[in-house]
């Protein structure tokens, strides 16, 4: 019978852990200096940085109910007259509704960080110079002519580093540890129509700033029972798999992209 208890206790403290995860810092608690450093790292190209996650890892909410939407960046272009400023092209995907979209990402303030942690045993100690946050606004302006369109505006952080060599990397250093998420973006999409507006964001590997009850996975990306109607069956079937590598089956065809 103790054992039954403790087997309860156990599953309860397990529930109320994973309903604290709520990928508020994408920082992790790492500190960092609040000098802004935008005119040293400007000049900098940021937009390989978020182009670089493949698409089937990066999650995005929008509502209350948390509907899955699907983000696919096409094309990110350094502006040559206005350094801080990208221009945007992309694809949105809600319940198979899918819009393209155009806008800009502003950069509005770049950070280092006092790192201490450089991946598992400091694999990257010594690689990296010196690493930070990027902070950005973002405005995406879908097509009036399209089905159920509207603008998505918020602000982005990204975290980066430099390597020995001064290029700019994407910052993956800490990926293996519980809660890493990157290129976070956290706003609202507002329709044409009606001029409603419902929270929406997105980011790599996590959902940022999402309901604390809805990612229940500690080591990767899962969504609980209560959401997984609006969009996340794949998700949970896949976290409840055995290995891919065993189920694949032979001579597959694959699945062509949703954005082409």
């Amino acid at each position: 019978m103790k054992y039954i208890k403790f087997a309860i206790l156990f599953l309860c403290s397990v529930q109320l852990y994973a309903q604290s995860i709520c990928h508020t810092d994408i920082m992790n608690g790492e500190p960092l200096i609040p000098v802004d450093k935008t005119k040293q790292f400007v000049k900098y190209n940021f937009s390989d940085l978020w182009l670089h996650t493949e698409n089937d890892l990066i999650y995005g909410i929008i509502g209350n109910e948390h509907q899955r939407i699907l983000i696919k960046f096409l094309e990110i272009v350094k502006d040559p007259v206005n350094p801080a400023q990208y221009v945007v092209k992309g694809k949105s995907s809600v319940k198979g509704n899918v819009c393209s979209f155009k806008g800009k990402i502003t950069i509005q303030e770049i950070k280092e960080s006092k790192r201490v942690n450089f991946g598992v045993d400091d694999e990257f100690k010594g690689i990296a110079k010196t690493q930070g946050l990027l902070i950005a606004k973002y405005e995406l302006f879908e097509d009036k002519v399209q089905k159920y369109a509207g603008v998505f505006s918020g602000i982005l952080k990204t975290k980066w580093y430099l390597d020995k060599n001064n290029s700019l990397k994407y910052d993956n250093i800490n990926i293996n540890s519980d809660g890493y998420f990157n290129n976070a973006f956290v706003g609202a999409w507002k329709i044409y129509d009606n001029g409603l507006s419902k929270k929406c964001n997105w980011g790599d590997y996590r959902v940022p700033n999402s309901n604390c009850d809805f990612d229940i996975g500690a080591g990767e990306f899962n969504v609980s029972e209560k959401y997984m109607k609006n969009g996340w069956v794949d998700i949970r079937l896949k976290n409840m798999a055995p290995n891919p590598a065993i189920i694949k089956t032979k001579g597959a065809a694959k699945k062509k992209d949703w954005w082409m």
